[in-house]
């Protein structure tokens, strides 16, 4: 029986005079049956030629080979974001093996994050980020929808990039200004879908509240140094005064 495996590699490496940095990302997909149902999806990282953590989908979690490598794994284990992003990538690894044997590419569904930007000009709005991942064929739509009708003002898009897996990804850019209880979404049409599919835009509630209890504690902070401030004024100048008094 033959074991086959589809190959990603990204690497980069960080050299000076003093010593050299080389971090490489690994997955593969390891199959040995056409249907895929023993398909085994594998995510590595290594750091200078030391493995350091491993995602397996047999196994369903991240574990650490290195001290640093254990304290990233159990943070990795504990994002639920990340763990559903490890299984729908465990899908994908199963859906290829049935294109790899088949000799053509069937539609892939894509993976769709949507989230926002914060501008580095505070003069300008912030902006949405609507991402979509890993589908076949090239063609599809992104559309920006607010309060449900399509808007096309202050939106910009890139083109169908390749993955270099057959897959390919795209991203489309929306520039606002948030106003109360204002909908937006981005809607995605693709080959692999049923019917266009829909993804609301839901600012984190914790938000405002961060922002204010960033102001309290700079306002805390100010009333802080302006005390210290103010005392040390007080013993200063009643240094001084004592100093002049027995100079007389």
């Amino acid at each position: 029986k033959y074991i086959f495996a589809l190959i990603i590699f990204h690497c980069v490496s960080v050299a000076d005079s003093v010593s050299a940095l080389f971090g490489c990302y690994v997955a593969h997909c390891q199959f040995t049956s056409p249907d895929g149902h023993d398909a085994m999806f594998v995510d590595q990282f290594y750091f200078n030629k030391v493995l350091e953590v491993q995602y397996n989908s047999s196994v369903g979690k991240v574990v650490g080979y290195t001290k640093n490598g254990i304290k990233v794994a159990d943070k990795l284990n504990g994002d639920e974001g990340f763990m559903k992003h490890q299984i729908w990538k465990s899908n994908l690894c199963k859906r290829n093996v049935q294109m790899f044997y088949d000799g053509r590419q069937n539609s892939v569904e894509p993976y769709v994050w949507l989230r926002s930007v914060d501008a580095a000009d505070s003069r300008r709005p912030s902006m949405l980020v609507c991402s979509a991942y890993n589908f076949y064929p090239k063609q599809i739509k992104l559309t920006w929808l607010r309060d449900g009708k399509q808007t096309t003002t202050d939106v910009t898009s890139t083109e169908e990039l390749p993955n270099g897996n057959w897959l390919y990804q795209i991203h489309s850019y929306l520039e606002y200004t948030p106003t109360p209880e204002e909908k937006i979404s981005c809607m995605v049409e693709h080959a692999s879908l049923m019917k266009p599919m829909i993804y609301d835009w839901e600012p984190s509630p914790d938000s405002g509240r961060d922002k204010i209890a960033v102001g309290a504690a700079g306002l805390l902070l100010g009333l802080v140094f302006s005390v210290a401030g103010l005392i040390y004024y007080k013993k200063k100048s009643s240094g001084e005064r004592f100093f002049l008094i027995n100079i007389k």
